[in-house]
């Protein structure tokens, strides 16, 4: 991989890390197939956009994907083919409390935040007794 940008931790306290482009990202290379909590983001070239929607979903993760494109139509295709609980159209992932945050396959089960939230860690009873309406 080529370090585009980035990717020398500065000196001193603390645990920054400066945001980190890498390109020349293979298939091969952990950068491409782990889930990575950091400011780094990785450059791969496919052929088509059929490509990268089966690249994409080509991954045991589904926490969250970015879509950047001037063309609603392919922002609404790729959102709806993309496995991943969440998909951002011309922005990054972001956290707010008024949103449902959350993944699929091996990055997380049920949503957190928002009313969402309340559901998914509330238990549920019904008690009915006889003659009731």
């Amino acid at each position: 991989a080529e370090v585009l940008l980035g990717g020398i931790r500065p000196d001193g306290p603390g645990a920054y890390y400066p945001p980190t482009v890498l390109a020349g990202v293979t298939p091969a290379m952990r950068a491409f197939s782990e889930e990575l909590f950091g400011p780094v983001a990785v450059v791969h070239r496919v052929g088509s956009l059929d490509a990268a929607i089966d690249l994409a979903n080509d991954s045991p993760f589904g926490l969250s994907s970015s879509v950047f494109t001037t063309e609603p139509q392919k922002a609404d295709r790729v959102s709806e083919e993309l496995e991943t609980g969440m998909v951002w159209i011309n922005s990054t992932s972001k956290s707010s409390p008024h949103l449902p945050f959350g993944g699929i396959k091996a990055s997380g089960i049920g949503r957190e935040l928002a009313n969402y939230g309340f559901n998914e860690f509330a238990n549920k009873k019904l008690v009915r007794s006889p003659g009731a309406a």
